[in-house]
């Protein structure tokens, strides 16, 4: 531009012009903005310059334009030092050269300029949009490169799902965790943006609804120009398209699979494989083994096999020789059943979930054939089984009578009816036995003949001694 229009510069400098404003006012600056190339003819000027010069610094003013030949054969010799030590660009303007002219020029280089912008704007959305048919993982890399800097993509609890080199994870999460409240994210604002020594950071959240479903961050070391922010808008835009996408499809996976689940239980099997097929999944070949975990192990679980959400609990059919170690990835208390063909996976599902009963309480991972092995008290809720117990036994308990029904009725059933050897080891005559069964027959109101009866008592007699 300076020599376009023949001007001449006297203080060096590349401002950032926004505009060009003439004035001949001693103090223009209440109609400035900041940015502009000031243009004067001086004619109100007067020595000393400084507090002139040091106004239109102070307001932003990105150069000044001086023109001669009108008030001034040349610029004031004083301006040109005052210009030059509070560092703003001064050029010297010629009579011949209109101001409407440099007007017109710089009108001209900002919309080159603004033309510019976009049409690297637009290139570098293309290259987005190309790496989007890729994953998130090809858009978080692409952004990176586009700003000159690095990106993090994270999930909604604020865990690392994909960073590139130099990510500066912990400032984004870091910021994030600042808008935290009572454990859950607060939606921060559209675009989030910090600097920290030597980075610039944007964080914005990802997908529509109160909470959002990801957040993405990304950081250079130099401020983001206008295009640098374009072109974070147009990757959030296609990050959220790629979250909201993958929850859709994700959600309606689980619903195919809840389905093909009961159509195995009812016995269609062949279904099944058809129906999971047309989503290109297919079952675990048989024998399996069914896995019972918690609810919110439903993400790691589908990574691990056949996942399904049921209620409170997510069922997996795994391959039967899975091993339950912590390598198996599924957090929290794990229940596993013994092999099953799918012919008989209702009983195995109910197998793992009687082993999920007992990993609770004992924490860990329980197989049920290892369950079954201890008894058919192992698989009792311990809680309930001692409430029933307490109130079987409580008439026996409740006795006034000098005589122990409940150890006698413990000796009676454990010698198998036998009256000998349970007075024997009572130390008791056998008839004084057979008078405490019977007032145990009556206070009970149960038939001891009975085995039914028998099992119920051996079994809440058995809770109460453990």
């Amino acid at each position: 531009m300076v020599r376009r229009l023949h001007l001449t510069t006297l203080v060096g400098g590349a401002p950032a012009l926004r505009w060009v404003a003439v004035s001949e006012l001693e103090d223009p600056t209440p109609f400035l903005e900041g940015g502009e190339l000031l243009l004067t003819t001086g004619m109100r000027l007067a020595a000393p310059y400084e507090n002139y010069i040091g106004r239109l610094v102070e307001r932003g003013v990105a150069g000044l334009g001086f023109g001669v030949g009108l008030s001034h054969a040349e610029t004031p010799a004083g301006l040109v030092l005052a210009a030059r030590e509070a560092g703003l660009p001064l050029v010297e303007v010629p009579r011949q050269t209109p101001f409407i002219a440099i007007g017109k020029v710089v009108s001209e280089l900002l919309a080159a300029e603004q033309y510019e912008e976009l049409s690297r704007a637009f290139a570098a959305q293309g290259r987005l949009t190309r790496a989007a048919l890729e994953g998130l993982e090809a858009v978080v890399e692409r952004l990176a490169r586009e700003v000159g800097g690095w990106a993090v993509l994270l999930d909604d609890e604020g865990r690392v799902r994909h960073a590139t080199a130099g990510a500066r994870v912990g400032a984004v999460t870091g910021e994030l965790g600042r808008l935290r409240r009572g454990g859950a994210w607060r939606p921060p604002p559209a675009s989030l943006a910090f600097s920290e020594p030597g980075q610039h950071v944007v964080v914005q959240p990802l997908g529509g609804g109160a909470r959002p479903r990801a957040y993405f961050g990304v950081g250079s070391e130099q401020p983001f120009t206008p295009v640098g922010h374009t072109v974070i808008n147009a990757a959030g835009s296609l990050l959220t398209l790629a979250v909201e996408r993958g929850r859709a499809q994700r959600e309606a996976e689980r619903r195919v699979r809840a389905a093909v689940l009961e159509l195995v239980l009812a016995g269609e099997v062949e279904r099944a494989r058809a129906v999971l097929g047309a989503i290109g999944q297919e079952l675990p070949g048989e024998p399996v083994t069914v896995l019972a975990a918690e609810e919110t192990a439903l993400e790691a679980a589908e990574s691990a096999g056949f996942a399904v959400s049921r209620g409170e609990i997510v069922i997996v059919l795994a391959p039967a020789d899975i091993v339950l170690a912590p390598a198996d990835g599924l957090p929290g208390p794990v229940g596993a059943s013994r092999e099953a063909a799918y012919s008989t996976l209702a009983g195995a599902v109910e197998e793992a979930e009687r082993a999920l009963e007992a990993a609770r309480r004992d924490g860990g991972r329980v197989r049920f054939a290892d369950l079954a092995g201890q008894g058919l008290l192992s698989v009792l809720d311990p809680v309930a089984s001692r409430a029933f117990a307490r109130s079987l036994l409580a008439p026996l308990a409740e006795y006034g009578s000098r005589a122990d029904l409940v150890e006698s009725l413990r000796a009676y059933l454990g010698s198998n009816g036998h009256w000998d050897n349970a007075a024997q080891h009572l130390g008791i005559h056998r008839h004084t036995l057979r008078y405490r069964m019977r007032r145990v027959a009556e206070l009970l109101g149960r038939d001891l003949e009975d085995p039914g009866v028998r099992a119920e008592l051996w079994v809440a007699l058995a809770v109460t001694s453990g």
